[in-house]
């Protein structure tokens, strides 16, 4: 690859929103490599609106392949840009066609059966051996492009941060702990039950004198509400918010507890201490990054790390968690004696 030749690079990362926070972690090493050169996101929505505000990214282009015309027009617009060099790393069939059909002299892709054709420089053939923040670094590493900077990033505008700081104003003091719950996954069988969240922010606001708030997206709210309504110590209940906004308000917390979720990503992108409950799905490789973050588990049980999207055991991995277990990690995380 003759670096001096790129000027212009487009990464194709569509969903989910914490794949593409962590695909985030190529910038700051794509940049130190290509100092000129035009980085460019193709997304879909909803995580084209923080990509836009992130550092390092010229542009966003997003995903729309609701029909065949759509398809066309995305494929269309792509090539009309004159990509360099194009990263797939989603590389499903209709990104690989993206790729292909880009005119970039450097296409890089994984190398799956049946779109290998789409690419001329290939990621790691085992995707299941790395952190997915990490194996975005090995596939830089692979195509001899630098890999030091470990960064995950997300963008936040000054007026998204300003509700938080709002937010925060009025309900919090400068002297409280502040703990973000966040009950959203995309799959039932990523999701604690609620009963569990709300015995988790008992058991901190109670050991920790913390005060407890309460994250939610747009399919959240029932169960953010029903937390609340749970719990014996007061919680707060956070106000819509955007996907930017969301992050301002992680951002202005002291620490998140999560399940594996976009959410999850959000919020140790940007620089808060994150808890993630995992049961069906494997922290080691979808786990928060970073290392101010941790992660439960009960390696213990037989079912765990399943990848079952409904759970036909209760959600064992979930109800055994013990809330001692919770707080020794928050303390720790806090450096709290």
């Amino acid at each position: 690859m003759d670096k001096s030749k790129i000027n212009k690079i487009l990464i194709i990362k569509p969903r989910g929103i914490g794949d593409v926070v962590l695909s985030t972690i190529t910038l700051d090493n794509l940049r130190k490599d290509f100092p000129e050169a035009e980085i460019d996101y193709l997304t879909e929505k909803p995580s084209d609106a923080f990509l836009k505000i992130t550092v390092n990214i010229n542009n966003v282009l997003v995903l729309n392949k609701s029909t065949l015309k759509d398809k066309i027009s995305t494929i269309l617009k792509v090539r009309k840009r004159k990509y360099d060099l194009v990263f797939d790393f989603y590389s499903n069939p209709f990104t690989a066609q993206i790729t292909f059909f880009s005119g970039a002299k450097y296409r890089a892709g994984f190398p799956y059966v049946g779109r290998k054709y789409a690419y001329n420089l290939y990621g790691p053939e085992e995707r299941d051996k790395y952190h997915s923040a990490i194996l975005h670094l090995k596939f830089l590493d692979k195509l001899g492009l630098n890999s030091d900077a470990q960064n995950i990033h997300f963008g936040i505008d000054a007026e998204s941060q300003s509700k938080a700081d709002f937010f925060f104003f009025n309900n919090f003091s400068e002297s409280d702990l502040v703990i973000a719950v966040s009950p959203s996954g995309g799959w039932d069988s990523k999701k604690a039950p609620i009963e569990k969240f709300a015995e988790f922010a008992d058991e901190a606001a109670t050991h920790l004198n913390a005060k407890i708030l309460i994250m939610w997206g747009p399919d959240d709210k029932n169960e953010a509400e029903a937390i609340s309504s749970l719990m014996v110590n007061k919680a707060y209940l956070a106000p819509p918010t955007s996907i930017v906004e969301m992050g301002a308000f992680f951002k202005n917390a002291n620490l998140t507890l999560a399940n594996d979720s976009g959410p999850m990503h959000i919020s140790a992108a940007v620089g808060t201490p994150t808890l993630g409950l995992f049961g069906p799905t494997a922290p080691e490789f979808q786990g928060p990054f970073g290392k101010k973050n941790d992660y439960i588990i009960l390696d213990d049980l037989d079912c765990i790390r399943c990848n079952l999207l409904k759970c036909p055991r209760n959600k064992e991995c979930f109800y055994n968690i013990g809330t001692s277990s919770v707080i020794d990690k928050m303390k720790r995380m806090l450096n709290i004696a």
